[in-house]
């Protein structure tokens, strides 16, 4: 009788890296809504504002926080979670995560482990800035926070602007008016787009020159809402 040959492969459980809206909850995915209903496991960012989506997709699921300040502890709590065989979701609070948010720690521990990790697409507060900003840029270098402090921050804006490629940043209402200084100082004719609020009730999208959109936020009383700054590239646009 001819022997038959067969392959065994141990069986590893599956982290899912799942982004979720960055404010309309109407951009939940449907395969994200199908992997939170999958999921043994909801590690997150904040399980307060998780807890608020799963809450609206009427999901019922054991959740762990895993913050950027107790990620690696926490990733190996998820890595026990996945060694017995429970299937885990990850969500940041809003947007992709491990884009200025916590979850690369735990992708790189979880696969380190022999773990799958797989990606459930959604939204970015970085694409979907770019696709509205009419840069023309064929290179997109994504920078995220700069640092809080004047000098650090000026000094990283002026080797960014001294690429050939475009920036994309964000920024907090309380130093969006000195980012926006930084820019128009260091070049005043750089075209930019910056998006406030992106997907929420009061979005909206300002596009011109650095010198023309200070000017205009300075006349502003106060600044409201999160904000994106797309900066085009230094022999672009």
């Amino acid at each position: 009788m001819r022997a038959t040959l067969f392959r065994y492969t141990q069986y590893m459980a599956i982290l899912y890296i799942i982004g979720t809206p960055i404010g309309n909850l109407g951009d939940i995915s449907l395969r994200a809504i199908e992997m939170f209903k999958k999921a043994d496991l909801v590690a997150c960012e904040d399980t307060r504002r998780t807890l608020k989506l799963l809450n609206h997709l009427e999901i019922r699921t054991k959740m762990l926080s895993c913050r950027s300040q107790n990620e690696e502890f926490a990733a190996h709590k998820v890595i026990e979670a996945l060694n017995s065989g429970l299937t885990v979701a990850y969500a940041s609070d809003a947007g992709t995560p491990a884009l200025s948010d916590p979850g690369a720690v735990l992708a790189r521990l979880a696969a380190g482990a022999g773990h799958e990790v797989i990606p459930i697409p959604g939204p970015s507060a970085f694409a979907s800035l770019v696709s509205v900003s009419g840069g023309m840029d064929k290179t997109i270098v994504f920078e995220g926070f700069l640092s809080p402090k004047p000098g650090r921050r000026k000094s990283r804006l002026r080797e960014l602007m001294a690429m050939d490629a475009a920036v994309v940043l964000y920024e907090s209402p309380f130093r969006i008016l000195k980012l926006l200084a930084d820019i128009a100082e260091i070049d005043e004719s750089r075209y930019l787009c910056v998006g406030r609020e992106m997907t929420k009730v009061h979005e909206e999208y300002t596009r011109g020159t650095a010198g023309r959109i200070y000017a205009d936020f300075a006349e502003k009383k106060e600044q409201l809402g999160e904000f994106s700054v797309f900066i085009s590239g230094n022999k672009t646009n």
